[in-house]
């Protein structure tokens, strides 16, 4: 199989479609379809059927598709091992880690990787897990510090802390300073992270477990760096990391809301893909994650 047949077919799997992969990939589509071609009777099965306007994958397709990235991700690798020969601790890295690590761990991770190495350049993507981790998987990542890894073979996750997140309100909020369940709060509005989100689902999930209505969101959004400064400045209630709450990384004017049942644990791991090359610069951001971490 030709390595260029195999990158037009990730590409063409991804978008779906002939004309947007022949638009991304400047090839024609009679090229494409050659590409495809040739790679089909290489393997001896389709590997596309029509789905709609477009294409998708058959389920020979979807192995192909596996194997290609895993090959693709060999040939980059040997590329990169190659230019880090007698570099030391140089070159790139990708992160790409949630907000709440972003806040309390990166900082002083980044401060002691400068320092150590100073030529190394660090491209950070802070985003949900969710999102981060297919960056991870298509290589746009070197590794992923995030609320879950992934159970998926050829990953690798390593605990860095456990989490805890809990409600949270302005120090003025009057549910301050007194006895409060979870049904007293289905009184007040909320800001949080939108459905799908692991926290405001499993928040949402334990209202209904008590059979009590949904928390009454008035702003949602996805900044989760915007969610603790809002919260201090307003009458909302929140969900939010008790790291904000405490320690090096607490925000004045914001305090936790005790309240029995509300409080959800995590664990914040380093992930990333097993066996596959990482530079030394890598290999010493993962080794000064996990010092840097209270479970250290």
């Amino acid at each position: 199989m030709d390595l260029r047949d195999l990158r037009y077919f990730e590409t063409i799997a991804e978008l779906q479609h002939l004309g947007q992969a022949s638009v991304r990939l400047h090839r024609t589509q009679p090229a494409l379809t050659s590409s495809i071609r040739r790679l089909e009777a290489d393997c001896g099965t389709a590997l596309f059927e029509k789905a709609g306007r477009g294409i998708k994958l058959t389920e020979a397709g979807k192995v192909l598709l596996k194997w290609a990235q895993r090959m693709r991700f060999d040939v980059e690798d040997a590329k990169h091992e190659i230019e880090t020969i007698g570099l030391g601790l140089a070159g790139h890295v990708r992160l790409g880690i949630v907000p709440t690590a972003a806040q309390f761990l990166l900082p002083s991770v980044a401060r002691d990787l400068l320092r150590q190495a100073p030529e190394v350049t660090l491209r950070t993507e802070v985003g949900l897990v969710d999102t981060l981790i297919p960056h991870l998987r298509a290589g746009e990542l070197d590794m992923v510090v995030g609320s879950e890894g992934t159970s998926e073979a050829g990953y690798v996750s390593r605990l860095l802390a456990e989490d805890v997140i809990v409600v949270a309100a302005s120090e003025h909020h009057e549910v301050l300073g007194r006895s409060v369940t979870l049904k007293d709060l289905t009184a007040y509005r909320w800001a949080l992270q939108p459905p799908g989100a692991p926290t405001r689902d499993w928040l949402d999930q334990t209202f209904e477990r008590k059979g009590l209505p949904r928390p009454k969101v008035q702003v949602e959004t996805t900044m989760l760096l915007m969610l603790p400064d809002l919260v201090a400045q307003t009458g909302l209630l929140s969900f939010v990391s008790r790291h904000h709450l405490e320690g090096r990384a607490r925000l004045l004017g914001l305090k936790e809301v005790s309240v029995k049942g509300a409080s959800m644990r995590r664990r914040i791991v380093v992930t990333y893909r097993a066996n596959s090359f990482l530079s030394p610069a890598a290999r010493r951001l993962i080794d000064l994650f996990i010092q840097a971490a209270p479970n250290a």
